[in-house]
């Protein structure tokens, strides 16, 4: 009988679907490609004590939108919900010196928790904090002629608002420009049935992007599920 000279491939069950992570391969995750600013971890740490600390993004989420940034080769982005300023540090540390972050939220107290962090990581100046509505900063964008101005938006703020969020980045966002939403599978509420005025918010506008024709489209089970949307040309 002819020798076996290559062992036999074990069957590998898992590879039609996303893996599930436990602490222990999360861990493993984290130290095997987490790169981080000192200020960044210093900023996370921060947030950590704070009540509203699970609106934090996670570090990789934050690592995977700074690689898309530099990936599209962003120099215009916007922000939509700020909070204590983790996402906006690793964007702005993503973009070049020219470049700049539109950061748009409505609390001094939230946002002030990350300015030092923004400034000991020499990326202030990268970064322009609006603290009004985010739909009215954005509308009036849109009236001083900053249609297609910017080449990346992340929409992470009040889940009512969502639809709202997406169609002004989809006006204020170039062709081939990229919208990320956070929190899109809602810790898993979005599958089930309710009547839950977020849920319900966050169910419409997954269903939306997912039959618009005017993105390419795919949604990630990262952190609390985040949506990628392309705008096409």
């Amino acid at each position: 009988a002819r020798r076996r000279l290559t062992a036999p491939r074990e069957k590998n069950t898992m590879s039609r679907r996303t893996l599930t992570l436990d602490d222990r391969l999360y861990r493993y995750l984290l130290d095997h490609s987490l790169r981080e600013h000192p200020e960044q971890t210093a900023l996370r740490e921060a947030t950590r004590t704070h009540p509203r600390a699970g609106m934090q993004i996670s570090p990789e989420q934050g690592q995977l939108m700074a690689l898309l940034v530099k990936l599209i080769g962003a120099r215009r982005c916007i922000e939509i919900g700020v909070f204590t300023g983790c996402s906006a540090l690793a964007v702005a540390l993503a973009l070049p010196e020219e470049g700049r972050l539109l950061a748009c939220d409505v609390s001094d107290e939230s946002t002030s928790v990350g300015r030092p962090f923004w400034d000991r990581a020499g990326v202030a100046q990268k970064i322009e904090l609006v603290l009004a509505p985010a739909l009215a900063t954005l509308d009036a964008r849109l009236a001083a002629g900053e249609t297609g101005a910017y080449d990346f938006a992340f929409i992470d703020a009040d889940k009512a608002s969502y639809d709202g969020y997406y169609e002004r980045c989809l006006q204020v966002v170039r062709a081939g420009g990229l919208i990320a939403i956070d929190n899109v599978l809602w810790s898993g509420r979005v599958a089930g049935e309710s009547t839950d005025e977020d849920t319900v918010a966050l169910q419409q506008l997954n269903r939306k992007p997912h039959g618009d024709e005017r993105v390419d489209l795919s949604l990630l089970p990262i952190g609390d599920g985040l949506t990628l949307a392309r705008r096409r040309g």
